[in-house]
């Protein structure tokens, strides 16, 4: 039996092959999801400490009246701050346990389609809610815009992507 791929293959069954495909490919998947959740988790937890270092960049902005100019849609909590952090570390441990990473893998219906949820809630952050957030919103300008638009929504998008993978791989 040859590795090759026939020529006449659509590029779309070979997509499909790719990322439905084996293990060792979900397995590579989950060590980077895991590893974004975790930094993600830290700097959140950094935020709930006390500290300010990019707080500002990851809210978003409402715009402001003439001279005030643009204001934090909302003022987190440390608790909320906390919470969110350790919420994005339960996802990364539930990504290990699909994975194998670290434990035994995990292959009960219902962590997988726990995963396919969160992944929901990914391709719905990388959408947004037409307001302030997502590839969709309508407020722009601001720091926080410019960052959703080039990296939080597509790092969502990717992310969803990347938990269906592990989740159905």
């Amino acid at each position: 039996v040859s590795d090759e791929i026939p020529a006449k293959i659509p590029r779309a069954t070979i997509l499909f092959r790719i990322f439905s495909g084996g293990t060792a490919m979900s397995f590579v998947v989950a060590r980077w999801i895991v590893g974004v959740f975790t930094c993600i988790s830290m700097v959140h937890l950094y935020w709930a400490a006390g500290g300010k270092l990019g707080s500002l960049a990851a809210i978003p902005q409402l715009p402001g009246e003439f001279a005030t100019g643009p204001r934090p849609a909302f003022k987190p909590s440390a608790l909320g701050t906390f919470l969110v952090a350790m919420g994005l570390v339960a996802i990364a441990l539930l990504v290990c346990l699909r994975a194998g990473l670290y434990f035994s893998p995990v292959s009960h219906g219902a962590l997988q389609w726990g995963i396919s949820a969160i992944a929901v809630v990914m391709f719905a952050r990388a959408i947004g809610d037409s307001e302030l957030v997502g590839f969709f919103k309508k407020v722009g300008g601001s720091r926080f815009a410019r960052l959703d638009t080039y990296f939080y929504s597509p790092l969502c998008l990717v992310l969803g992507v990347g938990l269906l993978v592990v989740a159905w791989g």
